[in-house]
């Protein structure tokens, strides 16, 4: 028997002769059957390809030639067509013993025995099948295996560039690739959206096959095989994947595939049959997936999967296509998919284009889905599986409100959603009415409501919310769409954009928060070691006090772009009172030297510090007198509170913002402050949604900023609440709280009449 090296190159090389001939398709797939047939010392080769939705047999050696166009299955159909169906190799000792075996008997078969197939593969859709049957009962050896996949990758290209098929043709692809599918999720921000299905990061199509040069073919894997260890290795260096449990788990299986020779060597064996680099690692890859379809074991399965996301790198690499789709461009209205995103990779799309976005991981309180939040793009959260079940274009109803992913809808089902979408457009259409209305509860308290912000184009939000300001501008943003520092005259002019569009309504600037989950890559900290938990680690304040000249630089953007103004500055992440007041010292130091210079220094400058770490709650008496205001930013604060990872999966649905332990420690902030008359605001995304939003008026909280998009129902909240009333039901509650604080809050509304949906 030869080995699947020589059997595979064999083969190709017969196969090359045949391509380069002048003959024509039909001729080419004659002469291809007896080529396979005569390597593998097998009585019967058939290749079967997809037209018209129906998987035609074009060329035989060994069945009766009369069948050939004449034998047609359907997908799904028999032997060939399961293989088509499943895009699954078959090899079969007794064919008719198979469940799914189809006698035809215009083909003669009835005499052979052993049956093996393999499926033609375009574009992720299987559009062909190529078989060999044997009259002795025998299973074919793996290198005859290897050999038909070679094979089929060869004719895959072949037919494409005969134009023997449709290319736009889906009838090939399995049931679950081609019918109506729904997917469920978590809802991380609400909203409705249509659009065509765009990987985050796109599959590889391969071209060319067959290899003109096999020494460079491997010399291309080699390199690329270095630059993928040296990705691993990075990721495993970078805070933001040190820490600890699963993460840790993943990329030590990485860098196990990563460095695995039996699989390098694999690649190469293919290459040596003739493939190119691409090729061949889609042929191991091909391989992979048949074992993966064998294991049930859920772990090794996982495992698995690892190995074809490994895979799916290296041929990124090899071939050259590094980029995300937002490298590409999005050519229409488009649904993201990606198993998990950095703020500043969403800041990279167009966002006229990009309606929604797909997460297989993903956690209410993560960054990208605050900046998504701001942005008012629709995200669906912890989808599993995305990558088998949605293919690049497919369209997509995403349902945020309900966490719910409509696949290839059928027409009935696109114009139900658009006439949701149409009522989802008028209830917005009715909240913008709302920009011009103050937000004055039922008996008279007027609330004060501003939004959240970061970017110069969020600007414009603030007229048409008819937002009181904007209680929290991140300006990290900028420094997270910036391939470099932003420098201080870049920094200036934002801030003094922004000053100038909100007019004579605030602003409060946060200063830099970066770390966790908003690492930059041209300002690396921590002198390069790993951290077990970056959200806990160095980041925020904590960064900027190390690095003073990164403050010192905001600092004087700020203040010079505030001349003859307010300037509002917020410092996050304040854990002790003495970090207040470093940070505060800095810009002092900067006022100073800027009188004299003799600039125009701000009219007045108001610090406040951010409540996100429990240990600060325990200093309030000391620091609160030094305040002019402060923010309570409730996604870390929940996170600290409950020692858990907002970015974690398994935990983003677990603890509620309204349990009993949040609503005591806000009460018990908004008590402490009382007496020092501070300004408080909450500041996170609690505070935009209606039934939290109720549950914080009746704490005493009377200054919230928000996401733009929810300042018209939250207005509208307020006007059907009597303040008096929800303080006295809070007040009951924290006494003695009920373990279901969400349902208790939910079933008063609803007697009261206040619609919190």
């Amino acid at each position: 028997m030869l080995t699947a090296v020589a059997s595979a190159r064999a083969i190709l090389t017969s196969l090359h002769e045949v391509m380069a001939s002048r003959s024509g398709a039909q001729a080419k797939l004659n002469r291809i059957v007896d080529v396979i047939g005569e390597n593998l010392n097998s009585e019967v080769c058939s290749i079967y390809l997809l037209r018209e939705g129906m998987l035609e047999l074009f060329a035989t050696r060994g069945l009766e030639q009369a069948a050939v166009h004449v034998t047609r299955l359907a997908v799904g159909e028999g032997l060939v067509g399961t293989i088509a169906q499943n895009i699954e190799t078959l090899n079969l000792a007794e064919a008719a013993a198979h469940p799914d075996f189809a006698f035809r008997p215009e083909t003669g078969e009835e005499r052979f025995h052993s049956f093996a197939g393999v499926p033609i593969v375009r574009r992720q859709r299987a559009v062909g099948v190529v078989a060999v049957q044997h009259v002795d009962p025998r299973r074919y050896e793996e290198v005859e295996i290897e050999a038909l996949q070679t094979v089929a990758m060869v004719l895959a290209e072949l037919i494409a560039n005969a134009e023997l098929i449709d290319d736009e043709d889906v009838a090939g692809v399995p049931d679950h690739l081609t019918g109506p599918d729904r997917l469920k999720g978590q809802t991380l921000v609400k909203g409705l959206a249509v659009g065509q299905a765009v990987f985050h990061q796109p599959r590889v199509t391969i071209e060319h096959v067959v290899a003109e040069d096999t020494e460079a073919e491997r010399q291309r894997v080699y390199r690329a095989f270095d630059k993928m260890r040296e990705q691993i290795d990075r990721m495993a260096s970078q805070a933001e994947f040190g820490v600890g449990g699963e993460h840790e788990e993943v990329l030590e299986t990485y860098r196990m595939f990563a460095y695995d020779e039996g699989w390098s060597r694999r690649i190469n064996e293919a290459i040596d049959s003739g493939l190119t680099a691409e090729a061949a690692i889609e042929r191991v890859q091909q391989r992979t997936r048949m074992r993966m379809r064998q294991i049930d074991d859920p772990l090794l399965a996982d495992r698995m999967h690892d190995l074809e996301d490994l895979s799916n790198r290296l041929l990124r690499i090899v071939s050259g296509q590094l980029g995300t789709a937002a490298s590409l461009g999005l050519k229409g209205d488009a649904i993201l998919i990606a198993r998990n995103l950095g703020p500043a990779e969403l800041l990279e799309y167009d966002r006229r284009r990009l309606k929604g976005v797909i997460l297989e991981e993903g956690s209410l309180t993560a960054h990208v889905v605050i900046v998504a939040r701001a942005m008012g793009i629709p995200v669906v959260g912890r989808v599993r599986a995305l990558r088998g079940k949605v293919r690049e274009g497919d369209t997509l109803l995403v349902d945020g409100d309900q966490g719910v992913i409509d696949v290839r809808p059928a027409p009935s089902l696109v114009e139900a959603f658009e006439a949701r979408f149409a009522k989802n457009r008028e209830r917005q259409a009715h909240y913008a009415t709302m920009r011009d209305v103050e937000p004055i509860t039922r008996d008279g308290q007027r609330i004060t409501v501003m939004i959240n912000a970061g970017l110069r184009d969020d600007m414009p939000m603030l007229p048409l919310t008819g937002a009181d300001g904007i209680g929290l501008f991140r300006t990290e943003f900028q420094f997270l769409v910036s391939a470099t520092m932003p420098q201080r005259e870049r920094q200036q002019r934002l801030y003094r954009d922004v000053l100038d569009a909100a007019g004579d309504r605030p602003v409060v600037f946060r200063t830099v928060d970066i770390g966790g989950d908003k690492v930059l890559p041209y300002l690396r900290h921590n002198d390069g070691e790993t951290e077990e938990n970056p959200a806990m680690g160095w980041r925020a304040l904590r960064v900027a006090l190390e690095r003073d000249g990164l403050l010192k630089v905001q600092a004087r953007a700020l203040i010079e772009a505030a001349a003859g103004r307010t300037l509002n500055v917020m410092f996050p992440m304040v854990t002790e009172p003495w970090e207040f007041d470093a940070a505060k010292a800095v810009f002092e130091s900067q006022v100073a030297f800027l009188r004299k210079q003799k600039k125009v220094l701000p009219e007045a400058i108001r610090y406040g510090a951010m409540l996100e770490v429990p240990a600060l709650a325990e200093c309030l008496d000391m620091l609160a007198p030094r305040l002019s205001f402060l923010s309570i930013g409730t996604n870390d604060l929940t996170q600290f509170l409950f020692a858990a990872d907002r970015a974690h999966p398994k935990l983003a649905e677990r603890y509620d913002w309204l349990s009993p332990a949040i609503l005591r420690f806000l009460a018990r902030v908004v008590r402490d402050v009382a007496p020092h008359g501070t300004a408080l605001t909450v500041c996170g995304e609690m505070g935009g949604r209606r039934l939290e939003a109720l549950a914080l008026l009746g704490l005493g909280i009377t200054r919230l900023s928000i996401t733009p998009a929810a300042v018209g129902p939250i207005k509208e909240l307020i006007r059907t609440i009597d303040l008096g009333e929800i303080r006295n039901a809070m007040a009951g509650w924290l006494r003695e709280p009920h373990a279901d604080m969400r349902s208790v809050v939910a079933q008063w509304a609803s007697a009261q009449g206040i619609d919190c949906d």
